[in-house]
């Protein structure tokens, strides 16, 4: 109890502000000035700058992600055909389909996630790319759910054949979709700049 009353009583003690009042008062007069033209030019030329550089960030990861995929998509292909059904997730299918059709979904897959990579790079109209890129994974959705559906045992193992194209291309639609929305709340803020000149 004393060392807080001590402590109450050397705060109010110590003026801050000049005028006798402590340094945990709120303050009493509005410290607000408006920016000059020039400042918010800069201000708004640092949030272009500064969404420039998220937008190529989160592009270059998601063109990383997609290319690693398709990668990996390629390796499968090339073993496929040097050792048939020897990898187990096309191995599943081995009594279903022929390994041609195998093939070729895997040739779908690496397209759906090229035209997803150029629907990302391609800044003037990324959006017909990206629903290309839906469109092939929808159908290839669509194939592997059909095949897998009718394996005897349902296999966890293997979701992502049906799911790792069309959730790529959806996660980039969306992720297009936010930059753009950023982009045009900085065009709006810099068609309401206002003419401020000081006294």
């Amino acid at each position: 109890m004393k060392l807080a009353r001590k402590w109450r009583r050397s705060n109010r003690r110590e003026p801050v502000d000049g005028e006798g009042g402590d340094r945990f008062s709120l303050p009493t007069r509005d410290d607000f000035e408006p920016l000059d033209t020039r400042e918010q030019l800069e201000l708004v030329c640092s949030f272009e700058r500064q969404h420039a550089r998220n937008s190529r960030l989160w592009r270059g990861i998601f063109s990383t992600l997609l290319l690693l995929y398709a990668g990996f998509l390629t390796y499968s292909i090339i073993q496929h055909f040097r050792h048939p059904w020897e990898l187990r997730f096309h191995a599943y299918f081995m009594e279903d389909m022929s390994a041609w059709v195998v093939t070729c979904a895997d040739f779908s897959a690496i397209l759906a996630c090229l035209l997803t990579v150029r629907g990302l790079q391609d800044r003037s109209s990324p959006l017909h790319w990206l629903w290309y890129s839906c469109f092939v994974g929808v159908l290839l959705a669509i194939f592997w759910l059909y095949h897998i559906y009718r394996l005897p045992q349902f296999r966890w193992d293997i979701a992502w054949l049906p799911l790792g194209p069309l959730s790529g291309a959806l996660a980039c639609l969306y992720l297009v979709h936010l930059l753009e929305e950023s982009w045009e709340e900085i065009r709006k803020l810099r068609g309401s700049m206002y003419s401020y000149k000081a006294n």
